[in-house]
Parts: structure tokens; sequence; C-alpha cells
């Protein structure tokens, strides 16, 4: 069964940025986000490490903020690193936001929390594909080819660094496509 988006408490704010992340409502649950906006925007890295991050963002939510689009108890940011030098991400709108594209993002998407150093990323990576391929094993085509699979897991960054360190867990959650 798929899961809503789990409500936050944003006034559960102590650092004035990030709210705090509790893990029980997205650990190991499926959601489906048909029906749910998300605005997609670009940043530059360097051998993965975002170099313009905190600048995109402040953009993003001001223009969600002018068009009455941010969602009131719910936050959503997907990212995928597309090479060591790029990322997309898109995040969840409650409307339209002038300017910037809006879009879907089909199909059943399973949910696994990881805490720790972003050190670790590469081998949440590992383990997610892992619990995927046993959670829903890749069948043979009609020709009796296969399994080939290729995942695609997205990632959701819960705090930035700062409030990570101020609340002394940094949480991750890795999206796998079921479907």
């Amino acid at each position: 069964m798929s899961e809503a988006i789990p409500a936050m408490d944003m006034t559960d704010n102590p650092t004035g940025c990030c709210p705090r992340f509790h893990a029980e409502p997205w650990d190991g649950k499926e959601f489906n986000f048909e029906g749910l906006k998300f605005v997609t925007v670009k940043t530059r890295s360097f051998f993965y490490v975002p170099l313009n991050m905190a600048p995109v963002m402040r953009r993003t939510q001001a223009a969600a903020e002018a068009a009455g689009a941010v969602p009131k108890d719910r936050y959503l940011m997907l990212s995928r690193e597309s090479s060591p030098w790029g990322a997309s991400h898109r995040l969840l709108v409650a409307g339209d936001v002038p300017g910037m594209e809006t879009a879907g993002l089909p199909g059943t998407w399973f949910a696994k929390v990881f805490e720790g150093p972003f050190s670790q990323v590469g081998s949440w990576y590992r383990q997610m594909a892992e619990a995927m391929d046993r959670k829903y094993p890749a069948k043979a085509d009609a020709a009796g080819q296969g399994p080939k699979r290729s995942r695609e897991i997205l990632s959701f960054y819960t705090t930035c660094p700062s409030c990570a360190k101020a609340y002394g867990k940094n949480y991750v959650v890795l999206f796998g496509k079921a479907d």
C-alpha cells in the first residue's frame, strides 16, 4: 500500500533552518507521488560536492513562496547526482511556480532511511539497490530475456550539513523506483 508523504512539524526547528526529521514514518514504506507537483532545478558540483546548492535552494524557495506554492506541512526535495559535476533536484510544491518547470513523478517508490556521515552515501546506494532487488526481484521479459534491471534511486537529504551537526543526526532517505 502506498503511503502519503509524512507531515513534518515545521515548528520543531530550533536551528531556524531545517526542521527535525523523524525517520519512522518514512523507513521501509512505499510512496506513490502521482498527483504531486515538483519544480526541477539543477546545481553544479565538483566531484559530487555541491557548489551552489544554498543560493539555488534559496531562490527556488523564494519563488515557491511568492507563488503561494509552499506546502504547509510537507517538505520533500529529491536529488539525483547526474555526474561528478552536477545534480538535479525536485522540490515538492503545492502549485505552479511561474518561470520554473513543474512536473510530476510517476510510479511507486520504496523508501529506506540511512543515518551517518555523507561519506557513506556510496555504501547506502549499494545497500538500497540490494534491498530493492530483494523486495522487488526482476523478472524475465516475454522473450525469456533478463532479468535486467537498472534502478532509479533518488536522495532526500533531510537536513543541511549545519543542521545535521546541530541535531547530532544526519538522516538521508533513499527512494528506489519499484515499478
